[in-house]
């Protein structure tokens, strides 16, 4: 996730624009471990709550209209704590589950790269053409949440919409809003905490991400 509160694709806001807080969750204990959490539903541990407390005073004075979270745990508590700050309803999107990351659920990631490197080195490089061992293929979690992103601003075309969301699946969101690369997966896998604002104009999201092949 780029540094907090950095704008992407930043342009002031107009009628026909939605802006979009990318907020990633909390940190867990398998985060802190360097463990891959994936779906597994583990709760925010005493970082990750300290990191969600930073969260809500950056974004105090941030109007937000509307709020929507990834349905693992985590991101769950998280949202929550926002939500209270900003008298909001929190909105589970299952479309938004995190990626299953298949045998490599409760792994280190230090045992992915030793162990498989050549997966390990393409998931850097390639992320898009990687399919975790019995998981999601990464290019499917694209169209996945592609899908969800164009139902959302089909559905809010102004205002501002914050998605709560662990990683690596708030890189994946970013990937699509900002319409950059991946980047290294492995990298960003145990992060928690920190957030960004990206706007884009609905329409032309959804122009631009009809017709993109799957990996």
């Amino acid at each position: 996730m780029v540094p907090t509160g950095r704008r992407d694709n930043y342009e002031e806001p107009t009628h026909d624009m939605t802006r979009i807080l990318l907020i990633r969750s909390g940190a867990t204990e398998f985060d802190e471990q360097g463990r891959i959490k994936g779906t597994l539903d583990i709760p925010l541990s005493h970082e990750g709550t300290a990191q969600v407390v930073q969260l809500v005073k950056e974004l105090a004075d941030t109007p937000i209209d509307h709020l929507y979270s990834s349905p693992c745990r985590c991101a769950m508590q998280s949202a929550d704590v926002i939500a209270k700050s900003h008298k909001l309803k929190v909105r589970k999107l299952v479309e938004l589950q995190n990626l299953d990351h298949g045998l490599w659920h409760g792994k280190l990631i230090d045992e992915v790269k030793h162990s498989q490197p050549k997966v390990y080195r393409q998931l850097q490089e390639r992320p898009e053409t990687v399919c975790p061992p019995e998981g999601e293929p990464v290019g499917a979690a694209l169209d996945r949440v592609r899908a969800a992103l164009a139902k959302l601003l089909k559905k809010h075309k102004t205002g501002t919409i914050a998605l709560v969301v662990p990683e690596p699946i708030s890189s994946i969101v970013h990937s699509i809003l900002a319409q950059c690369g991946l980047g290294d997966l492995w990298k960003v896998e145990c992060e928690g905490g920190g957030w960004q604002g990206i706007e884009v104009r609905p329409e032309a999201a959804q122009a631009a991400w009809r017709g993109v092949p799957t990996a």
